[in-house]
């Protein structure tokens, strides 16, 4: 039987369970008869053309289920996007290391860099097989019910609101968190699921798939005082006017761009900023803060859910059988993808290897009916959606229930 040689790579930005799909893989691959070597490229697609390779068949089971546990991309990662003469260059590297099975763990720039990929190898009559291990914060992947990392970041945007609408209670005010999300806001929907008490915060949440108004801000920010006596708001970075443009340009005067040409969002801190001071002058409001989670959110060691883990790992075994079974004789390139077939307490899901070009450089956002009619709140459709994701131990908070001591003094 002829051995078949393997390669896997992470690419994008990393999550807290990007390393179970890592294992998931080596480990299922590395238990076939007919897996050769199993390699892994440091960062990204960037290590294959440098020929940056580990051999990880050389890893003891115990060190790979330690990394397994351990948040961010063990192999690295990179954020360079592929065109053609970069595939091609990445082909010659697979040829040369005889490699006839190439996992890319990532999102749907990944995707469509196996998509490129896997055109390469037909056309050169070469049997290489491209399985895409999905994975993103962003939950923004096609086909998928959600993606893996997607909880785990989820409930960390949840216990963290949980805990600022505490501080928030306790010292009354304007509190402003400003959560990834480009294009797509369920991360910032997320914080919804820290909610306990009828006027617990957030109490607006704002997301990319709806126009934002500077004005509208304001006028919700007042009512919500007038209600309250103080305002949590949850934003994503991503949001935007009417015109499609990203309000960080509209308030900002410098704005920065990373190297895709993409305008810089949560990374800088501005959009908190200048939020935060539109509401001290709109409102007249002086106790006004704001924070921008950033890559805390990503890969929080102590807030990691486990049905996120066992999902995460799962699709990294899946990967390695769908491979396995186009070894057999059926050329198979394709992505894992995640179908939800139980919801509530009945929560229960299914792999498939969905098409590549389904996927690939396309951009899942929220469904309308998760969104409230106001704009500025999620539904409960949305909760019913996520709190599955969150696994065993979600923080609650509580209160003292005891009655008031009635007054003496007369005053």
């Amino acid at each position: 039987m002829s051995k078949t040689n393997i390669l896997i790579a992470q690419g994008g930005g990393p999550t807290a369970v990007i390393n179970e799909s890592l294992v998931g893989a080596v480990l299922e691959s590395r238990g076939f008869d007919n897996t050769g070597s199993v390699y892994g490229a440091f960062h990204g697609v960037s290590g294959i053309v440098n020929e940056d390779f580990i051999n990880l068949g050389l890893e003891s089971t115990e060190n790979l289920e330690n990394v397994a546990k351990t948040p961010c991309s063990a192999l690295g990662s990179t954020r360079d996007k592929p065109d053609q003469k970069y595939c091609q260059d990445i082909f010659k590297v697979l040829k040369a290391h005889d490699i006839g099975t190439f996992f890319y763990i990532g999102g749907n720039d990944s995707s469509d860099t196996l998509r490129i990929l896997a055109e390469e190898a037909v056309g050169a009559d070469y049997p290489l097989r491209c399985i895409h291990i999905p994975k993103t914060i962003d939950n923004d992947l096609t086909v998928n019910d959600h993606t893996p990392g997607y909880p785990s970041a989820a409930k960390f945007v949840a216990s963290a609101f949980a805990g600022v609408n505490l501080d928030n209670r306790a010292l009354q005010g304007v509190y402003v968190g400003v959560v990834m999300g480009r294009h797509a806001g369920f991360l910032t929907a997320a914080a919804a699921l820290g909610r306990k008490y009828d006027d617990d915060g957030p109490h607006l949440i704002y997301l990319p798939e709806r126009n934002f108004s500077m004005d509208t801000l304001i006028r919700d920010v007042k009512a919500t005082q007038d209600k309250f006596g103080r305002c949590v708001i949850a934003v994503s970075e991503g949001i935007h006017d009417d015109s499609g443009a990203p309000i960080v340009t509209k308030l900002a005067k410098d704005v920065e761009k990373d190297a895709h040409g993409n305008i810089q969002l949560s990374g800088t801190g501005a959009l908190a900023d200048l939020l935060c001071d539109a509401i001290r002058e709109g409102t007249g409001q002086k106790r006004v803060r704001g924070d921008t989670f950033g890559y805390l959110q990503r890969s929080f060691m102590g807030c990691v859910s486990d049905v996120d883990q066992m999902e995460s790992r799962a699709v990294g075994v899946e990967a390695a059988r769908f491979a396995h079974d186009g070894a057999q004789g059926v050329k198979r390139d394709g992505t894992v993808t995640i179908q939800r077939t139980g919801s509530g307490d009945s929560y229960a899901v299914e792999y498939k290897l969905s098409k590549l070009e389904d996927v690939a450089g396309k951009t899942k956002v929220m469904a309308d009916e998760f969104i409230a009619d106001s704009n500025c709140d999620i539904t409960g459709a949305f909760v019913d959606y996520l709190k599955p994701l969150l696994g065993s131990g979600m923080p609650e908070p509580y209160r003292l229930e005891a009655e008031r001591v009635g007054k003496i003094l007369d005053r």
